[in-house]
């Protein structure tokens, strides 16, 4: 039952979103399900918030390695979720100018929020994406190597779209004449991101609609319940 009971309600509440799109008298059973799914979601923040602070409390109490990123990462999640809930730096709504400031808006330009957000957390993600770029450039280095067909082709296909991106490119076919325009590297870089990437791109988003469509299927009608977790029936 542990198992049969959460099965029965994400299986009735995926048919009742299903139907409610579909069949316009049924819009309303589906803005129900939509609501109750918020208060639920609502509950997994709570939950997986303390989740988060039992896992890394207990890494730092332990004293584990890695305690010290445990213990910035407790603090961090402290320090904002406060400033968030109290509000703090946040102006009073004008519609209530006597209020305190818990009745503006935690996101407004110069609250703590704001701040933490603007620059502790938008620079420390520039910088990871800055990072990643170096495994990129090293995936691609060895993806890149013409060992077949294949990987001919795809290190062709970079090449020119790279080449069509810079000044160099442009100018290594500036000197084909009027009449064959479209064999610069600049326009074929333009005419392969617009022909063969749109195309592969809706392939890949075809396939995707597909798989989670079938997906969707076994989880509703129970054949597929590993989000359930382990247990007994």
């Amino acid at each position: 039952m542990k198992r049969t009971i959460p099965f029965l309600i994400a299986s009735v509440a995926g048919f009742v979103l299903i139907i409610a799109y579909f069949v316009p008298f049924a819009e309303g059973w589906g803005e129900s399900v939509s609501i109750w799914f918020d208060v639920l979601a609502a509950i997994a923040f709570i939950l997986g918030g303390g989740n988060l602070l039992k896992n890394h409390l207990q890494k730092v109490s332990a004293r584990k390695p890695g305690w010290a990123y445990s213990a910035i990462t407790v603090a961090a999640f402290a320090l904002t979720l406060f400033a968030g809930l109290a509000k703090l730096g946040a102006t009073p709504n004008p519609q209530y100018p006597a209020s305190s400031a818990w009745s503006g808006a935690y996101r407004e330009t110069g609250t703590v929020f704001w701040w933490i957000y603007e620059y502790a957390f938008v620079p420390l993600t520039a910088t990871i994406f800055a990072l990643l770029a170096f495994y990129v450039a090293s995936a691609a280095f060895r993806a890149f190597r013409a060992r077949n067909t294949e990987a001919a082709l795809l290190l062709g296909t970079a090449f020119i779209i790279l080449l069509g991106r810079t000044f160099a490119g442009v100018y290594l076919t500036s000197w084909l004449p009027d009449s064959l325009y479209g064999l610069r590297i600049e326009n074929l870089s333009v005419d392969i991101m617009r022909v063969f990437v749109t195309a592969g791109n809706r392939a890949i988003m075809i396939g995707i609609a597909l798989g989670t469509a079938a997906v969707s299927l076994k989880i509703l009608l129970g054949v597929d319940r590993s989000y359930l977790g382990s247990g007994d029936e």
